[in-house]
């Protein structure tokens, strides 16, 4: 059954649950020969374990969702740290009027073949609606049942809905867009490292670093950045006060609030409504009672703290509603700016660029089109033929692979060790993927981002055409870089320069493998604070050169560990079987002789032999075309040195 007849299916039946279960299994215990009485749905939420679905193999681990039909066989034995999982047992009736092509649909979901898995892209969302469903199935009250179907179907349309968006990204997303989203969708409650950690089952220590270095925030200051430009927003379109406008960001205090605020948008809260009131009024008095674009300021690192409720008095007057300041008067051209660009936006989410010409007029005869249409997953853009001023909130490495020199881009990008000698006069957009006024005033022909801040997007589609590719959407070096060949007219320089990255590394591997037998075990491991994590070939520290560049192999012991999400985080008395001949090591706090004294460490071969490679997070944390060109060629010297 297809994912066509899934939906088709959701839509014209009805469901009764029927049981709902949290089962805990110890470590090698199993479920033998279970023939499941009705369709079932399995979520696993701590541990591990193999299933067989009829004659389908799984691997349940950090919240796989199996679907059952009715009377299949399932066998399970759950893994070395057992395996706790909710299950959902329900039954599906015809809902009046349906098809009739469907009855054989309804027919197939009580057979053996309404069997399927789906390793979600946002499991927190689908953990908290069975939770829930689990809750209130246990409460045994008059209203249950209803909450419950209610619950069902809310948890099958947001499978579907993933399923739908894998099957059109073939990806899963990044674990810093699942930390964002999570933050994005309840910015009003307690959000703290301990439950994004026991979310999404990855250590503390791993979530801060890994989303530092993705976005150039902590997750709490990431959080407080939603929460004021939340807070932002309800002032300009809301009549709402500060101490309701508090409670809603997921502050108690009021003045708290203003005192962040403050610290971050440069004002009061109160004197920002005050300016931008009085912008409207003097740009726009027609159109007093429209919404306003919400300008996003550059949110600076700071290490305050978010329960800190202690508030000075500055002579603001931050909780008074009405205090006005007359604008200065670029502030209001800016406005006026933006407000004639929001008209005449463009939406867009890359997947895949197709180029025709404008449909908006037909070209005289010796008139050349100077546009061309991108066809993207949520819609076209019409994109310049030959963009002269392109922003890059991300994919920064493309654009300088294909010889094209951005406007501005994103500050991690202007921190990138690997492009320093190209951006010598290209402006920082702020951190993150930017903020709107900055990118605004480039006055920008093309935009690109990925899709870890859609709010941003949105506004940034009415600046400019904009080009949203997914994150981790496009593979390989040879994807990104064909992608944006196509996406920006510049072919034969695409060409030019894999030619070149194919002939470098493969030069790479060549000097390496004379030296290094094929057969050595690598490892690439990453060191924050007592933390470990062996990395796989997508997420940086040196994966790509090792293991895609040169071809070497994990040890044996962790390569399977490694197969899903891509790393596995251990011990440090599990480091002697994690460690290959030779180990690849990010450590930020670590120096080779600190690593020499160290116990464990030091009875590793790889340290007895000086066969560590150590660098540090802003080195070996960029993975896009030009970092993994310069890190494999910097791996493979000191690889051929040794």
């Amino acid at each position: 059954m297809d994912l066509r007849d899934l939906i088709d299916l959701w839509n014209h039946t009805h469901c009764k649950v029927i049981d709902i279960r949290r089962i805990n299994l110890r470590a090698g215990e199993s479920i033998r020969s279970y023939f499941v009485p009705s369709n079932m749905f399995l979520m696993s939420i701590r541990g591990n374990a193999t299933v067989h679905l009829g004659l389908n193999f799984h691997r349940m681990q950090r919240f796989t969702v199996l679907h059952a039909g009715k009377g299949v066989m399932l066998d399970m034995t759950a893994g070395s740290d057992g395996l706790e999982y909710y299950s959902v047992y329900y039954k599906m009736s015809l809902q009046p009027p349906m098809p009739s092509e469907l009855d054989g649909l309804l027919k197939q979901a009580h057979t053996l073949g309404h069997t399927y898995s789906i390793a979600p892209d946002k499991p927190v969302e689908l953990y908290r609606i069975l939770s829930d469903m689990y809750k209130e199935w246990v409460k045994q009250q008059p209203l249950v049942k209803l909450r419950v179907r209610t619950l069902l179907n809310q948890f099958a349309h947001e499978i579907l809905h993933q399923m739908q968006v894998q099957g059109a990204a073939s990806t899963k997303r990044d674990l810093a867009a699942q930390i964002a989203d999570i933050i994005h969708k309840h910015y009003p409650k307690s959000i703290t490292l301990e439950s994004l950690s026991e979310s999404l089952n990855y250590s503390v220590a791993h979530i801060s670093s890994y989303f530092k270095i993705r976005t150039g925030y902590s997750p709490i200051d990431y959080l407080i950045k939603v929460r004021i430009d939340r807070a932002a927003a309800l002032l300009l379109e809301t009549d709402a006060t500060l101490k309701e406008i508090a409670l809603s960001v997921g502050y108690q205090d009021p003045y708290y609030l203003g005192r962040l605020f403050k610290k971050h948008k440069g004002v009061s809260p109160m004197r920002y409504k005050a300016m931008h009131i009085a912008k409207k009024l003097e740009d726009r008095p027609a159109l007093w009672k429209e919404s306003s674009i919400v300008l996003s300021e550059s949110f600076h690192y700071s290490n305050n703290i978010d329960n800190d409720y202690h508030y000075k008095v500055d002579g603001e007057e931050d909780l008074f509603m009405f205090k006005h300041s007359k604008p200065k008067l670029a502030s209001v051209l800016l406005l006026s700016f933006m407000l004639v660009l929001s008209a005449c936006g463009t939406n867009g989410a890359a997947e895949v660029a197709t180029s025709q010409p404008s449909p908006s007029a037909t070209p005289a005869p010796a008139e050349q089109p100077q546009t061309k249409i991108v066809k993207t997953v949520n819609g076209d853009v019409e994109v310049p033929l030959h963009p002269q001023r392109i922003v890059a909130g991300e994919y920064l490495g493309s654009l300088i692979a294909l010889g094209v020199t951005p406007i501005g881009t994103s500050e991690h990008h202007i921190k990138n060790p690997y492009f320093q000698e190209y951006l010598k006069d290209v402006e920082g957009i702020g951190d993150g993927n930017g903020n709107v006024e900055k990118i605004l005033s480039l006055e920008p022909d093309l935009i690109i981002m990925d899709d870890f801040y859609p709010e941003l997007n949105e506004q940034m589609s009415k600046i400019a055409p904009t080009v949203v590719v997914p994150y981790a959407s496009l593979k390989t070096v040879h994807e990104e870089v064909a992608y944006f060949s196509e996406l920006l007219g510049r072919d034969e320089e695409g060409k030019t320069w894999l030619a070149d990255y194919d002939k470098r590394m493969a030069k790479a591997k060549e000097d390496v493998l004379k030296v290094i037998p094929a057969d050595s075990t690598f490892s690439v491991i990453e060191l924050s604070g007592k933390d470990l994590m062996a990395v796989g070939t997508d997420y940086g520290k040196g994966g790509q050169p090792i293991y895609n560049g040169f071809g070497f192999l994990p040890p044996a012991e962790i390569a399977e560990e490694m197969a899903d999400p891509g790393w596995a985080a251990f011990s440090a008395e599990a480091l002697p079987e994690f460690a290959g001949d030779y180990v690849i090591l990010t450590a930020d706090s670590m120096t080779l002789d600190e690593l020499k004294a160290e116990p464990v460490w030091s009875t590793l071969p790889a340290v007895k032999n000086n066969h560590v490679f150590l660098w540090t997070s802003d080195r070996s944390g960029y993975w896009d075309p030009i970092a993994i060109l310069s890190q494999t060629e910097e791996l493979a010297a000191w690889l051929t040195g040794l």
